[in-house]
């Protein structure tokens, strides 16, 4: 229900824990665990980052730095040793926690979600849920950009992204078959009518062959270039 689902691991862990808890956001892609650590903080608990300069993937450290003020930032080496001083602390003090962060985890943990209880934390949004097809609501509270479902689906902005770009993908590949067959139906039509001896429409129906065929050229070309994309030009 939750992409990426360590955010949903998270908020839970806060809503139980509190201050006892400590959120360890290691070397990996998109905005994995960036929303999830800042409820840990919302909640006092304590936010760990692995330092991106290190990390073989450094999207997830980065996001989770921009997210959210993290209380250390060091290299992956010396994590270990870290988590081993701080669980020797005595625990902070326990915040309040928001109803928001109480609302998503009763939503992850399968509780219904109506349009009255969604709309406190999200405003709805012109996108469509790649789950199950309902409206997308954008939620309210800090970054990153996040969105959610009625029926409880969950997405952060790039994690929608990518879901989005693999339907994009998909449907090409639809689109190029159908036409592909399309162009070789009416170009069956046109060989029918010349045999027949309506030469009209054989031309009428050979000028749409050609037509489709365009499209497919255009579509291949779309989906090629989609496989091996060009890295951006720097900006001058």
């Amino acid at each position: 229900m939750v992409r990426p689902a360590i955010d949903a691991l998270f908020r839970s862990a806060a809503l139980q824990y509190g201050p006892r808890v400590i959120g360890v956001v290691l070397s990996g892609l998109l905005s994995d665990g960036a929303a999830g650590l800042t409820t840990i903080k919302r909640c006092g608990g304590i936010a760990l980052v692995q330092d991106p300069s290190e990390a073989i993937a450094d999207e997830m450290p980065l996001r989770a730095l921009e997210a959210t003020t993290v209380d250390l930032c060091v290299p992956g080496a010396r994590i270990g040793d870290v988590l081993s001083d701080l669980a020797r602390e005595e625990a902070g003090t326990r915040l309040p926690v928001p109803p928001e962060v109480r609302l998503e985890v009763e939503i992850a943990a399968g509780e219904r979600v109506g349009s009255d209880s969604l709309a406190r934390i999200a405003d709805p949004a012109p996108l469509i849920c790649p789950s199950c097809g309902g409206v997308l609501s954008e939620l309210k509270m800090g970054r990153p950009l996040r969105f959610r479902c009625q029926v409880g689906h969950a997405y952060t902005a790039d994690a929608l992204a990518k879901e989005q770009e693999s339907k994009v993908d998909e449907a090409l590949r639809v689109a190029l078959r159908i036409i592909e067959e399309r162009a070789e139906l009416v170009h069956r039509i046109a060989e029918d009518g010349r045999h027949a001896g309506r030469a009209a429409v054989a031309r009428m129906y050979d000028a749409r062959a050609a037509e489709y065929r365009e499209y497919t050229d255009m579509i291949r070309r779309v989906v090629l270039h989609s496989l091996d994309p060009k890295p951006p030009k720097p900006e001058s």
